[in-house]
């Protein structure tokens, strides 16, 4: 009996660390399709763009985001618990927080490096949204290839959701375009 109550719990363990990785996986993806959003736009109007605007505007926009997801992962425990979150799931929610934060990093290091004069602002943009759209192509990979489907089935779900992505990224582009 004992044995079957240990199961239960290392399964519940389980299941709570690959719930928290699948909420902080989908953070990151967020905060990447903003980022993405976010220095493609900038890309477009690199001309008229100083790399001091670029690093605020990605800093502004990514940090946005997180706090977004932050208040929403806030809300969504005391509307579905009926109670403040405890302090582990507040904790639990911050890291997942700064994980998004964190999907900022390279593009961000890469606008600083045009913000020093190393490269041009244009080169770290072009980086920034190469970073962002490999981020994402290898996320939708590792998605579609953890999967069991066949093959073939695999290569359509990754084409739904490469042609998902494109609308999502058009979308975000319009909005800060504007």
């Amino acid at each position: 009996m004992r044995e079957k109550q240990k199961r239960g719990r290392s399964r519940t363990l389980l299941d709570s660390s690959t719930e928290d990785k699948a909420r902080a996986l989908k953070e990151r993806v967020y905060a990447s399709f903003t980022g993405l959003a976010i220095v493609t736009v900038l890309a477009l109007n690199a001309g008229h763009q100083s790399a001091v605007d670029a690093v605020v505007s990605l800093a502004a926009g990514i940090v946005g985001i997180t706090l977004a997801g932050f208040v929403a992962e806030i809300i969504a425990f005391q509307v579905s618990h009926r109670t403040l979150p405890p302090r582990s799931e507040f904790l639990t929610m911050l890291r997942i927080a700064g994980g998004a934060i964190g999907s900022a990093s390279l593009p961000f290091l890469a606008l600083v490096s045009a913000w020093i004069g190393w490269i041009s602002i244009e080169t770290a943009l072009t980086m920034s949204v190469g970073i962002y759209f490999v981020t994402l192509i290898g996320i939708a990979l590792v998605a579609v290839l953890r999967t069991k489907l066949p093959p073939r089935q695999q290569l359509i779900a990754l084409g739904a959701i490469i042609s998902l992505s494109a609308l999502v990224v058009i979308v975000l582009i319009a909005a800060h375009g504007h």
